[in-house]
């Protein structure tokens, strides 16, 4: 009976050991270029390759016609040698949409690749500076556009101000309020007295900047209540860089 114990003892402690010692071994490492999903036991065989860090923001927002410089990325080893990194860009500032740059460092390894995201759209900083305008408003006596206006920004993040707005017989006056949302604006009805008081400019107006920033077209609708002169009507106004 001992005996029988003993030697039942011994074969559950060979098939054990015959087991573990069966277990498949290799790199169990996820990171690892040669990681092995069979292997059940790492082996110390694991290999990396370079790590690549992106430099700034892996997503990044800017507006359209503005300059952007790639800020790049960086990539090193598992000791730490650099290494050198290639990079791959479709990015397009003049023009609104997504693109990447496509980053890549090879070593003996084999290759990593990491993407930055880049969005060009049109905000706030897009409608800012001086437009030159073409327009068939009146002049005088209609909507007396200012054929050079300047745009400021507004109280917030969603308005700006078309200063200079109008032109009159001893130089240009008024500001036109505008709600902007992304690419497109809205001037709420509004009302300037006409130059020495003979009347007013009541106008709103609708519109939407072009994609690649540099022009906007307005849709005026405008009574000018200067007697005899005045009149009304609808009428377009493009401001361009």
């Amino acid at each position: 009976m001992k005996s029988t114990k003993f030697y039942s003892i011994i074969a559950l402690l060979m098939v054990m050991t015959f087991s573990i010692s069966c277990k498949k071994k290799g790199c169990t490492d996820f990171g690892a270029a040669n990681y092995n999903d069979e292997a059940k036991k790492d082996d110390g065989s694991c290999v990396f390759t370079p790590s690549i860090s992106i430099i700034g923001a892996t997503d990044t927002t800017i507006s359209v016609a503005s300059s952007w410089v790639d800020p790049y990325a960086t990539a090193a080893n598992l000791d730490g040698a650099i290494v050198a990194v290639s990079d791959v860009s479709d990015v397009n500032a003049n023009q609104v949409g997504d693109y990447t740059v496509t980053y890549t460092a090879t070593n003996n390894n084999g290759t990593t690749t990491v993407i930055r995201t880049v969005h060009v759209i049109v905000n706030q900083d897009t409608w800012l500076g001086d437009w030159g305008v073409s327009d068939n408003c009146g002049g005088g006596t209609g909507l007396a556009l200012n054929s050079a206006p300047i745009v400021i920004a507004g109280g917030n993040g969603e308005q700006i101000l078309i200063t200079e707005f109008l032109t009159g017989l001893t130089g240009t006056y008024g500001t036109a309020i505008c709600q902007i949302v992304g690419d497109e604006i809205i001037i709420a009805p509004a009302s300037d007295g006409a130059p020495g008081g003979l009347g007013d400019i009541n106008y709103s107006g609708f519109g939407e900047m072009n994609s690649n920033g540099l022009s906007f077209t307005i849709t005026y609708t405008w009574q000018n209540t200067t007697p005899i002169t005045g009149g009304s009507g609808t009428c377009q106004a493009t401001y361009s860089k």
